[in-house]
């Protein structure tokens, strides 16, 4: 077996050794099917500047949680008789609006998961079903789309 120094005698071939001592100075580098790491995503670096605090670093994100927490408070409190419908649709109401700030604003910290198409993407097919389904629940749907019905009552009959 060869030694890695390719010395004289040392049983290596002039064309290892002249590939080792070619290579002594470079860097070795992990073999391409191995990520090292990732990329950060597109608009994601601060939403304000290093030195604010961090709630304000991340104010497009606290945005949509806290819409979405208010929904979900209205969905758990049930405190007038249509709170169901209205918080579930604040909830949704909160995926369309990441949506939109992934799309408009430039750097929207933590909210920024994938790419911006990505992210934009499902904020919106999200919250938009989220909302389409709180406008049909029933009873007393507020929209009523027939074909959707139709396909409702032939699952559950």
């Amino acid at each position: 077996m060869a030694s890695e120094g390719g010395a004289p005698g040392s049983g290596a071939t002039e064309g290892e050794a002249a590939r080792n001592e070619a290579t002594k100075g470079s860097i070795r580098r992990p073999p391409p099917s191995l990520t090292t790491d990732t990329a950060r995503p597109e608009g994601g670096g601060r939403a304000a500047p290093r030195d604010a605090s961090a709630p304000a670093r991340q104010w497009p994100l606290l945005t949509v949680l806290v819409l979405a927490g208010l929904g979900l408070v209205v969905v758990g409190t049930d405190p007038f008789p249509q709170a169901f419908r209205v918080g579930t649709m604040a909830v949704g109401a909160a995926l369309l609006l990441g949506a939109v700030m992934r799309r408009v604003v430039p750097s929207v910290g933590m909210l920024a998961v994938r790419s911006r198409f990505t992210d934009m993407i499902t904020y919106g097919v999200m919250g938009g079903l989220i909302v389409l389904l709180a406008l049909m629940v029933q009873p007393e749907p507020w929209l009523r789309i027939p074909f959707l019905e139709d396909v409702l009552h032939l699952t559950v009959t």
